[in-house]
């Protein structure tokens, strides 16, 4: 690896904080803390801060989070804001696009090495998807043009077909699995050139049989019922409650297996 990590620092909502990737002791694992744990791994340590709480819009990020940050000074951070905005009745794309900038010119100018995101579509995804489809393409539009106006690195999962299989997603279907929130680090991995990392990311799943018209019917219904309200309702699920899991830079070795 050409480039060492000291400070890694990432920002963001339930994405970031990592929901519905369990470590098996009432907390989660997520795509953040996989990554700090390869690049300690490719290093033999890291100084890691996770500030990611679920249900934040960007500009509740922008505004609790970035000041945070900076402070840690990090050399490495991850930005992905938008997921909770596109859930809004009245979504500005254009106010998240400003927070986004602000956000990783923000940190790339200290010299930090700043990554984002962008979602698939989730059409195959939830029973919802199609409706939700042109606001996660014009999401997607907005992160590129920030990423690339600020010099941030894009990892465009929208580009990937793997990225919409149903089987990398959590029950919820608004949140990956374990193995999606694995692939996801390994992604950021190999656009970060840790040694060892490939595209393994990239291959689909193994084919699976067709699902009937019914069962998909009976799961749609159980998803509308089980998680779509509780999810939009604040107090539903709790989806908005939570706080930062790791807020201070704490040490990451080899063998943490965080």
């Amino acid at each position: 690896m050409t480039v060492r990590f000291e400070r890694y620092v990432a920002l963001g909502d339930s994405s970031t904080e990592g929901l519905q990737d369990p470590d098996g002791a009432g907390g989660y694992h997520g795509w953040a803390n996989r990554l700090a744990g390869l690049v300690a791994e490719a290093q033999g340590g890291l100084l890691y801060a996770n500030l990611g709480v679920r249900g934040k819009r960007s500009r509740e990020i922008r505004a609790v989070q970035l000041g945070a940050a900076l402070a840690m000074k990090p050399d490495l951070a991850t930005v992905f804001a938008g997921s909770n905005d596109i859930l809004e009745l009245g979504f500005d794309a254009d106010q998240l696009e400003v927070e986004l900038r602000c956000m990783m010119g923000a940190l790339v100018a200290t010299k930090a090495v700043v990554m984002t995101f962008t979602l698939p579509d989730l059409t195959g995804v939830m029973p919802m998807g199609r409706f939700l489809a042109p606001r996660v393409r014009v999401m997607n539009a907005t992160i590129r043009r920030a990423a690339a106006a600020t010099g941030t690195r894009l990892i465009d999962f929208a580009a990937y077909p793997v990225s919409s299989d149903p089987r990398l997603w959590s029950a919820d279907r608004f949140h990956v699995n374990a193995e999606g929130h694995a692939r996801i680090a390994a992604a950021m991995a190999q656009a970060l050139g840790l040694p060892g990392t490939n595209d393994n990311w990239q291959l689909p799943l193994p084919e699976q049989n067709a699902t009937s018209h019914w069962t998909q019917m009976a799961e749609s219904w159980s998803w509308y019922r089980h998680h779509l309200l509780g999810h939009l309702w604040p107090g539903g699920s709790g989806e908005r409650q939570g706080h930062a899991k790791r807020p201070q830079l704490e040490s990451v070795y080899p063998e943490d297996g965080i």
